[in-house]
């Protein structure tokens, strides 16, 4: 009866991964459908980032109660779920507590001991966080674009973190034979007494059904990560090794931009010129970004990993002085808009088919784009490296460049640059007079 047992757990496991690794792929497919970007820079520096952002929660604890929270669920839902390999092995091949039989008993107890008091650390964060979202409505938690299902979804993973860490409690509590060791129980002990009216073929069922419903449970929550912000648990890492490397204020050149102005510049040069022999024309370079597709794969990757936790918001001036502007919202709404495109392209057998949107205007409002000051605040409040303002200048350089669409004063300031070599309206002879005064 017990291989039935093993089959079944194996059908589970193999579903479970596999929806997954589907997902997964359906997640790359989408961030490659962004523009190349090279990546250049230190790559010592690139792993550093990574391991002292990512791993090492650096920029989480420059807000201490949250960033101490977050550290303790993260780092007991990563070691925690270390015991999720024994329970693979005993349940493909029939054993029970395959560790005892590995390791020394007090080697063994001491793991788990550390579990269960680490199990404990996260329930309490978890409810602490659920308090702060739900009781105390933390303001950061309460823009519009953190109603609904981002709102929801915010409180499901803390129920889901919350039933399987007490799965995990129950199934070493009512485990007798791990319960007689005496050794690792440092907190089920307490729970146990709670189950001492119940026979031993209950305990057993009740032992085997948190069992299976703490390995179900966290394959159902590995598979939620795609449709959650939680993705951030695992694209953290490739998102903090990808961040960019250049001083906040330094901004990238825009090469076709570049190739214009040396055009004008450069008298030798014919832009009407035929191409050289053996070479194509190049299609003229559409400037700035209107939809996803325009943006680059890091962005992308940026918006699948926005946590939502609303830092970079609460830090952005325009924000604080009440302009329609949330950086947040930016990266909550570039990712919607390409999850949007990837079921487009699902649903028309791989091939993307014009639904007459785009993430300008049907997503993003020119009002929130402007409204930006560039002061690289919602950049450098980001825990995971994200960078909103450069999905910003991407759209506004498309509005000026293909659309013409800057407001007035920029306008103004551009036709002073060009006319008098300054942004203000005074010709080159008169801008001095100020020291005649």
């Amino acid at each position: 009866m017990n291989y039935l047992f093993n089959i079944l757990f194996a059908i589970v496991l193999i579903v479970g991964i596999g929806y997954f690794a589907r997902n997964v792929k359906k997640l790359i497919r989408n961030i490659k459908l962004g523009k190349s970007k090279p990546i250049t820079g230190d790559t010592s520096q690139r792993w550093k980032n990574m391991i002292n952002i990512a791993l090492g929660q650096s920029k989480m604890v420059r807000r201490p109660i949250s960033g101490v929270l977050h550290i303790i669920v993260y780092v007991g839902f990563i070691i925690i779920n270390l015991e999720v390999l024994e329970i693979i092995i005993d349940g493909l091949f029939g054993t029970h507590r395959i560790g005892l039989k590995i390791l020394n008993a007090s080697v063994y107890g001491f793991l788990i001991g550390v579990f269960e008091v680490l199990a404990i650390g996260v329930l309490v964060s978890v409810i602490i966080f659920w308090i702060r979202r739900n009781l105390i409505k933390i303001k950061r938690f309460l823009s519009s674009e953190m109603k609904g299902w981002p709102k929801n979804d915010g409180n499901i993973i803390l129920y889901f973190e919350v039933v399987l860490m007490c799965l995990f409690l129950i199934m070493n509590a009512t485990d007798t034979s791990f319960q007689d060791l005496n050794s690792g129980n440092v907190v089920s002990q307490f729970i146990a007494p709670l189950f001492n009216n119940f026979s031993e073929s209950t305990l057993h069922l009740i032992e085997r059904t948190a069992w299976w419903m703490h390995i179900i449970g966290i394959l159902v929550f590995l598979n939620y990560l795609y449709y959650s912000k939680h993705l951030h648990i695992l694209l953290a890492f490739p998102n903090t090794y990808y961040g960019n490397l250049n001083p906040k204020g330094q901004f990238d050149n825009n090469e076709a931009v570049t190739k214009e102005v040396q055009l004008m510049m450069d008298p030798n040069l014919d832009p009407f010129a035929a191409p050289a022999e053996g070479t194509e024309e190049e299609v003229p370079a559409k400037f700035g970004a209107s939809d996803v597709q325009d943006l680059s794969w890091v962005n992308l990757l940026n918006a699948y990993t926005c946590t939502e936790c609303g830092r970079c918001t609460s830090e952005c001036p325009a924000n604080q002085t009440g302009k329609t502007l949330s950086p947040r919202k930016i990266m909550m709404a570039t990712r919607d808009r390409l999850v949007e495109v990837g079921k487009n392209i699902d649903a028309n057998g791989g091939e993307y088919k014009d639904d007459g949107k785009q993430l300008l205007d049907d997503y993003i409002t020119k009002e929130e784009l402007w409204a930006c000051t560039s002061c690289n605040a919602c950049v450098e409040a980001c825990p995971v490296s994200i960078d909103p303002l450069n999905i910003i200048m991407e759209m506004r350089q498309y509005l000026v460049m293909e659309q013409s669409a800057a407001p007035v004063e920029l306008n103004n300031m551009m036709t002073n640059i060009e006319n008098n070599g300054a942004p203000w309206p005074y010709n080159q002879m008169d801008r001095l007079n100020w020291k005649n005064e």
